[in-house]
């Protein structure tokens, strides 16, 4: 601080300034896409992340698709080489939001891109697209730029339509989602069947719904006293069905065959 009470620039480069004075702007800095490109890019097919998936060992990201696929054969992080797991790499990793998220906000129009690519995937094939793309697409079109022309357009009457229809989307239980057809067998004397094993539901359900479910209908004390697997494999809790399907079940009709269980403590 000089004798006048000039704010001067502190080595850090915070502004420095004496009592009474203003406080000088907040300056900011504009940073280059292509400078965090390597934060925010996949290693494995060096694109955007889409889906992001973090090994949860070592937490790097990659794409769900690049990271599901390498792992079939291999059993390490792409990046660091760590040994995720030696038999079952694939149950611990892990869908990142928040970096995707991330990653939409940071990359104009590569939200929109993806989705426009999801819902020609599905008409290519006949088939209907799935509601939580459609929730996804109009969640991207809602975080476009509302200025035009320096001026800001304010639609009352539309933001209270665009809630009717946000609140009639939440009474929908999911009913709109891509739906999974289970079936949900009992392979322990231990454990009775169920009524009724065979349900439909929604793909963004996980093994961990299921686990409470079964849980429910069987009147028991806790869901972490079961197990729920696939191929003869444990499931991670935090696995949702379409990730089951794709990973497990990719080749194989309907309906997904889960088994139930006590769970088992592994030394």
């Amino acid at each position: 601080m000089t004798p006048g009470g000039i704010a001067v620039c502190h080595p850090s480069g915070a502004h420095l300034v004496s009592p009474g004075h203003s406080k000088p702007k907040m300056l900011t800095r504009k940073i280059k896409l292509w400078d965090i490109n390597a934060h925010i890019t996949c290693r494995l097919c060096s694109g955007y992340l889409i889906d992001a998936t973090t090994v949860t060992e070592c937490l790097h990201t990659f794409c769900r698709s690049c990271l599901v696929k390498y792992l079939e054969e291999n059993n390490t992080c792409p990046t660091c080489r760590i040994v995720i797991h030696q038999s079952h790499p694939l149950q611990y990793i892990g869908h990142d939001r928040t970096m995707q998220d991330i990653v939409y906000k940071l990359v104009p129009g590569l939200q929109e891109a993806e989705m426009r690519k999801q819902r020609e995937f599905y008409h290519k094939l006949g088939m209907e697209v799935p509601g939580d793309i459609k929730g996804e697409t109009c969640s991207a079109k809602q975080h476009l730029d509302p200025h035009r022309n320096g001026e800001t357009k304010a639609d009352d009457s539309s933001n209270k339509e665009a809630a009717e229809e946000k609140q009639e989307e939440d009474n929908d239980y999911h009913r709109s989602d891509e739906q999974v057809s289970i079936c949900l067998e009992c392979n322990s004397s231990k454990l009775r069947g169920l009524k009724r094993k065979w349900i439909r539901c929604s793909a963004q359900a996980t093994v961990l719904h299921l686990k409470k479910f079964i849980a429910k209908k069987l009147n028991l004390s806790s869901f972490n006293e079961l197990d729920i697997l696939c191929n003869e494999e444990i499931l991670g809790k935090d696995h949702t069905l379409k990730f089951v399907v794709v990973t497990r079940w990719r080749f194989k009709k309907a309906p997904l065959l889960l088994h139930y269980r006590p769970k088992m403590d592994l030394l």
